[in-house]
């Protein structure tokens, strides 16, 4: 017992004695409610001061954690058994993802897409109840764990039996292609419990349709990694979900055999751009989108008397190819002049970049280039000196609107006022960027950090032009249009102005319903669904189509991170405040009532 609290009911005793026996002198006629008085005043005064005592280890049940993560249930996991255990040993608690410690979706099957023991470890040892953590030990995050932390638990560890499995680890490719590309995917299959069979073959679905069939052949380590090229010739414009499946012998668990790949199969390519005439900015801007763009790009250049031709092979192309390809573009950039492409186009950024052919005067010199630092482009040129750099030709004398923003600014040998020579602007739906130099290949062409420099513009550039609003897919977009089982559906933020709330309808082949996405400070938004195929709508306009697997990383047996032991850390003692006894309060308010009722028996007030 804390020691002030003798301390307090002496004190009161001494004031309810002095009270009764000293200043009303009633004798033994008020030891009664002297006696009230002082237990009265005793639990006030402990109340007050809210004393505290130390409470010896809880002797109730453990808080058991339990992994719920999709392992807990592969081929060879142990799941019933460990539930019917955790159930015995104590309260269970659910971990492995972010959705808290309660069970998500049905409570009798593990769902959870990752193995993470962290943050439902830190909880359980806030309280001093004894911790036991039940799980198969192939644990995503045991190195990140204070060893303390770890400590305080019992490790219970039910490890899966080996069962000889084939799985499809991962599929990649491009989101994006031009009717009549090949879609070229990358496959990488693993042969896991056993030696690698030799009867292993992956195949590449649109729907019931089978576009390419390829043999498998693993290395010494049991992984092999093929090459899926895929014909979009006969796949209509859209979006179509591929799916690729390994088969074979040797096959446990069947949920690792078949990864989904979403492609939008379109009429026109991502990025287009059109230079006329052609010139060494234009071929050192298209080399550059090749690389950094993740959409399809196709490059026209006019050639005196020759017209058009593709800036791939330089085979000859109609007028009316190329406007076609313009009005479908995504990113329309305009080397040159800009004449009849910017009508009718439906692009989300617009890149021009004059050179006077429209009519706009020169300036020729040697013109030194600087950064703005507040502008949307900034981070391409953090730590380099773009003032060392090789200047550039000439500039078009450009006034930015209200509104815009200045990324490059030029100056004439080093000298007189700065001119501004990349600007940019957004009215909502549709993103500029104006180039008004001349001579910037030269950047690309000396190499080192000037390209590098180059390079990080073209890409920073993208970027921002393809963020505006999508007509198609609205105010908010995917970040990964396929998911793995278990894990959320992120949807980012690509409206104008800050996140707000959109309601957003899905449905499938079994499930229809609505949902709202509600966007964190970084503009993302998480909603966890069941496997399936789901065509979405946003309240606000836009849809698409996202998907979750039935793969999960879970399912692939991993390393054993974590070894079954009891606790290295006896449960701490904690402290026990006078404020969480109710029944004390109760007892001040029933020793108040003695005394006004002993005192009016006394004739006393």
């Amino acid at each position: 017992m804390n020691p002030l609290i003798l301390v307090v009911i002496a004190a009161a005793i001494a004031l309810a004695a002095g009270t009764y026996l000293g200043l009303e002198r009633l004798g033994r006629r008020g030891l009664v409610p002297m006696a009230a008085r002082a237990v009265a005043w005793a639990a006030i005064g402990i109340l007050l001061l809210n004393v505290s005592c130390p409470r010896p280890p809880e002797a109730g049940r453990p808080l058991v954690l339990l992994d719920a993560s999709l392992s807990m249930d592969g081929a060879g996991g142990h799941w019933d058994s460990a539930l019917a255990s955790a159930r015995r040993l104590g309260d269970v608690r659910y971990f492995g993802d972010d959705r808290g410690d309660q069970p998500a979706g049905n409570d009798s099957l593990p769902v959870r897409g990752r193995s993470a023991l962290a943050p439902a470890l830190t909880a359980a040892a806030a309280s001093v109840r004894p911790v036991v953590v039940l799980t198969d030990g192939e644990l995503d995050d045991v190195r990140d764990l204070p060893v303390d932390l770890l400590d305080r638990a019992a490790i219970r560890v039910i490890p899966r039996d080996t069962i000889p499995d084939l799985a499809l680890t991962s599929l990649s490719g491009p989101a994006r292609v031009t009717a009549g590309d090949s879609i070229m995917l990358e496959a990488e299959i693993r042969a896991v419990g056993a030696g690698p069979p030799d009867d292993v073959f992956v195949a590449l679905r649109s729907g019931t349709r089978e576009l390419i069939r390829r043999p498998v052949r693993f290395d010494a380590a049991g992984v092999s990694r093929v090459r899926l090229p895929a014909p979009s010739a006969g796949i209509a414009a859209g979006d179509h979900l591929l799916r690729a499946t390994v088969s074979g012998s040797a096959n446990g668990e069947p949920r690792t055999d078949t990864r989904l790949h979403l492609v939008s199969v379109a009429a026109a390519p991502g990025v287009v751009l059109i230079s006329s005439p052609g010139d060494w900015d234009a071929r050192a801007l298209y080399r550059a989108l090749q690389d950094v763009a993740q959409l399809p790009v196709r490059g026209y250049v006019r050639v005196e008397r020759e017209g058009w031709r593709a800036m791939t092979d330089l085979s000859r192309v109609g007028d009316a190819a190329v406007r076609r390809a313009a009005r479908g573009a995504d990113l329309l950039v305009l080397k040159g002049s800009s004449a009849g492409f910017t009508s009718g186009v439906r692009a989300r950024g617009i890149w021009s970049w004059p050179s006077g052919e429209d009519g706009g005067s020169l300036m020729a010199g040697d013109w030194y280039i600087s950064a703005d630092e507040t502008s949307p482009l900034a981070g391409a040129f953090l730590g380099l000196p773009v003032d060392s750099f090789p200047p550039a030709t000439r500039i078009t004398p450009v006034e930015p609107p209200a509104g815009a923003w200045t990324a490059l600014t030029a100056q004439d040998r080093r000298r007189g006022a700065r001119r501004p020579v990349v600007i940019g602007t957004d009215n909502g739906r549709v993103r500029r960027v104006s180039v008004a130099v001349d001579g910037l290949w030269r950047w690309a062409f000396r190499g080192g950090s000037s390209e590098q420099a180059y390079r990080a513009w073209v890409a920073a550039t993208t970027s921002w032009l393809l963020g505006g609003t999508d007509s198609v897919r609205g105010a908010a977009r995917p970040v990964r249009a396929v998911v793995q089982n278990g894990m959320p559906v992120h949807f980012e933020w690509a409206g104008g102005g800050p996140p707000r709330e959109l309601g957003i309808g899905l449905s499938s082949d079994s499930v229809t319903h609505t949902d709202t996405l509600r966007f964190d400070g970084s503009g993302r938004a998480a909603l966890w669904l069941p496997v399936g195929v789901y065509r979405y709508r946003l309240s606000a306009g836009g849809e698409g189509m996202v998907a979750v697997e039935e793969y999960s990383d879970e399912f692939v047996p991993g390393p054993v991170t974590l070894t079954g032991r009891d606790s290295r850390v006896p449960t701490p003692a904690g402290q026990t405040n006078a404020r969480e006894w109710i029944w004390l309060f109760g007892v001040a308010v029933l020793a108040l009532a003695a005394e006004w009722v002993s005192r009016r028996r006394l004739g006393l007030r």
